[in-house]
């Protein structure tokens, strides 16, 4: 720490507001908020951080800048905008996903309904519903609002002085040929957007009224067409679940989970007592930031939210973050109302684990595409990952090792081989560790599960791995290497490879070699070794738990 820094830090308020950290070059590199800034900043400088990237920032920052606010509201209202305009680097910058669509209704005399992508997003051009992660849905629901409401249907009339074949067909109502009022016209326009809003109980009754209005007038043909599109729309919501009877609640469930580098969030929209949307987001995220993206994306999404807000978000999740009373008076601001915040408790405890569900079938999901993707680029994720650990071998198949026990007792080992990407569970094999019953010891018990596994090299059913992986750091790998040097194993070209990944922070160390590596994060091959370390530890735990559960200590390979 420079002597300026030194001396800036004394002088930081014991207010709330916004603090902007520099690197040498004089880039932003980190924006935060705080409710006493001078806490927050001086926690920075005088503790130790878990998060590796923590530390690497506080090792860069070279200058200070604060912001004083009148409130933490204030404050993150302001963090939020100086992060879209800085992008700091060691700030978490949710990528914009091209692929999630909205609705558009044009600001013109006679508005249109059209499909854009969040890139576009320009309040100038009208008014925004969505976003929608469901594509298909989506153009289904344009499909069937252009059944409902004949609204127009292009920019410009396609002729001067007649009706266009939309016309005829009654899928518009030419207002280019005066055929409707602006008044009317209007009316329509407000009708998508009650059902666009989840608000299809008023959307109804408008509806029946109209319907009634043109039967009293004897417009007759009018009052068929409301009749039809009534039953439309009844149809549509009977689909609909029914999550809360007689109630006009409207609801936001998101659940959140982590797992093998991916976080999949699901957002449930239940809109007077109906469950009229889900929306699914996943992300490739490091497992020490997980409330730290979920705080990031929950911010984007509200701050950016097109739709109505809902009177009540419902998180178990949000529990993590804390802030609860911030964030309400934050979303209350946004939306011009109240906003309550329940953690998924009580009797919205089923509607968090509905949410929950369908999370878990998200991520799952998630996990079989990335493994797929795995699968069908192996060639490509194998030769980087040789490339990048120094391997000797093509890594077709892979073992890891990892180590269970409960201080000591019913210590066991567990190996499970992945085949050009793939778990091949037919191979999978556990140990009962003898050596240290009593005694934890994972060095020396990896040392004894290796001895045994690599003593057996040539046998039927104990194919020779072109790479094995120790769960743990430099030291594990170390004590591993003693025991392959004194059984004469051969390592390298022709013989087998050897990497340990330390967990915390994902360093992968090679034999006698002091300096980790560290892999791109997003990269496939960094998402293959976890997820083959991963399931060495789940393969081990369930081993252990089976023992512990029988009460016996039988006998392993």
């Amino acid at each position: 720490m420079n002597d300026i820094l030194r001396e800036a830090i004394k002088l930081v308020p014991e207010q709330p507001g916004c603090y902007l950290y520099y690197d040498a070059t004089g880039e932003i590199i980190y924006v935060g908020k705080a409710k006493n800034l001078k806490r927050r900043v001086y926690s920075y400088f005088h503790k130790q951080h878990e998060s590796p990237k923590t530390n690497i920032l506080v090792s860069q920052i070279e200058k200070l800048e604060y912001i004083i606010t009148d409130s933490e509201v204030e404050a993150l209202i302001l963090e939020s905008h100086l992060i879209k305009k800085h992008k700091p680097k060691y700030n978490i910058l949710l990528k914009d996903d091209k692929k999630y669509p909205y609705f558009l209704i044009t600001d013109e005399d006679f508005p249109r309904i059209q499909v854009v992508r969040k890139k576009n997003l320009n309040p100038d051009k009208g008014r925004f519903y969505g976003p929608y992660t469901d594509v298909g849905a989506m153009y289904a629901t344009l499909e069937f609002l252009k059944k409902l409401f004949p609204l127009k249907q292009c920019k410009t009339p396609k002729f001067s002085n007649r009706p266009c074949l939309y016309y005829h067909i009654g899928k518009c109502l030419a207002p280019c040929q005066g055929k409707v009022t602006p008044e009317e016209y209007q009316k329509l326009i407000h009708q998508v957007e009650l059902f666009l809003s989840g608000k299809q109980t008023e959307l109804l009754k408008q509806i029946q009224e109209q319907m009634q209005k043109y039967a009293e007038t004897e417009q007759f043909e009018k009052a068929a067409k409301m009749r039809d599109s009534y039953l439309d729309l009844q149809k549509t919501l009977e689909r609909q679940k029914v999550v809360y009877e007689n109630t006009k609640l409207n609801e936001d469930i998101i659940a959140v989970l982590y797992e093998d580098g991916i976080l999949a969030i699901v957002i449930m929209m239940i809109r007077e007592g109906r469950l009229i949307d889900k929306k699914d987001f996943t992300y490739f995220v490091d497992n020490v930031e997980k409330s730290e993206y979920f705080e990031t994306f929950f911010r984007d999404y509200y701050s950016a939210l097109k739709l109505e807000f809902p009177d009540r978000i419902i998180s178990k999740d949000l529990e993590e973050i804390g802030e609860k009373e911030l964030y309400q008076d934050w979303l209350k601001i946004l939306s011009g109302k109240k906003v309550t915040i329940n953690y998924g408790r009580g009797k919205y405890k089923e509607l968090y684990e509905l949410a929950v569900k369908n999370a878990t079938n998200l991520l799952e999901n998630a996990k079989l595409k990335k493994m797929a993707q795995i699968r069908d680029d192996f060639n490509e994720v194998g030769s980087y990952l040789a490339e990048k650990l120094h391997l000797a071998n093509f890594p077709n198949r892979i073992e890891c090792y990892d180590i269970s026990h409960i201080q000591g007792t019913n210590t066991v080992a567990s190996m499970v081989v992945f085949q050009n990407g793939l778990p091949k569970k037919s191979a999978y094999r556990k140990f009962k560790v003898k050596s240290t019953e009593g005694k934890p010891d994972d060095f020396l018990s990896m040392k004894e599960v290796l001895s045994r596994r690599l003593s057996r090299l040539g046998e039927p059913k104990w194919e020779k791995p072109d790479l094995i992986i120790i769960d743990g750091g430099k030291g594990q790998l170390s004590s591993v290497m003693q025991i392959v040097e004194e059984m004469g194993i051969k390592v390298g070209k022709d013989g087998i490879d050897f990497v340990s990944l330390a967990k915390r922070e994902e360093e992968v160390f090679l034999p006698h070699n002091s300096q980790s590596i560290l892999l791109p994060r997003d990269s496939n091959a960094l998402y293959l070794i976890q997820r083959i370390r991963d399931e060495a530890h789940r393969f081990a735990i369930t081993y252990h738990r089976d023992l512990r559960s029988k009460g016996i200590s039988s006998e392993g390979n």
